[in-house]
């Protein structure tokens, strides 16, 4: 069994699904597409363009947030901490991601069995990096900012040089962190920067995280 297998097991007739974003989100739409060529009826939100387009090759329906409250969004994650805290964003749609999230019922992270060991982390920040996602002509006023709070970063680029652009229309900023003591703090921190759309970090949103290693599937609940 996969972990887009077990996460399956959550969906019935008639759900609005969120569809991430990543390799682990990527993986659980091309098995949905499956169940829905077998006769599931589903639509699905996706959080960027190629999921959208993912969810369009594998059959599934979608809709916008226009349809109403999202029963179940399936996604990845970049980080994952014992509370179930997030970090996420590697794959830069972290804005519209969060959005489909918030607009969900529930929230279930799907880890692959690539670097699980990297994601399932002590505390969040171990991988050294937080992206924001930041309107272009704020970024000196953000960077500036970061400074006053003691953090670096550096703008995202593309292969051919010049800066990443968001499905958003803005600027990627890998922010340099540590470990992070409190993740909510600097959450609130880094959104009261003028300029900054949102970060990478999402504390308390997720339900259930789904982890695939080594040919077995492992089912974490956040703490009550």
């Amino acid at each position: 069994m996969t972990n887009a297998d077990k996460a399956l097991e959550l969906v019935a007739d008639g759900m609005t699904l969120g569809l991430g974003s990543g390799h682990a989100a990527e993986r659980f739409v091309a098995a949905l597409g499956g169940r829905v060529r077998a006769g599931l009826k589903v639509r699905g939100v996706p959080t960027s363009k190629a999921t959208a387009a993912l969810a369009a090759r594998n059959d599934i329906p979608v809709v916008d947030l226009q349809a109403g409250p999202i029963d179940i969004t399936f996604d990845g994650a970049d980080e994952v901490d014992p509370a179930l805290n997030l970090v996420k964003g590697y794959g830069n749609a972290l804005v519209r991601e969060k959005i489909v999230a918030a607009a969900s019922k529930r929230l279930v992270i799907l880890i692959g069995p690539e670097h699980v060991a990297e994601k399932r982390v002590d505390v969040l920040g171990r991988r050294g990096k937080l992206p924001i996602e930041v309107i272009p002509f704020a970024e000196p006023l953000v960077t500036r900012r970061l400074a006053d709070l003691g953090l670096t970063a550096a703008v995202l680029a593309d292969p051919g040089g010049g800066p990443h652009v968001t499905d958003n229309g803005n600027h990627v900023l890998h922010v340099n962190v540590g470990p992070i003591a409190d993740p909510a703090g600097l959450d609130r921190a880094l959104k009261d920067i003028p300029g900054v759309v949102g970060t990478g970090l999402f504390v308390g949103m997720a339900e259930l995280v789904i982890v695939e290693d080594a040919g077995r599937v492992e089912v974490l609940r956040r703490p009550v």
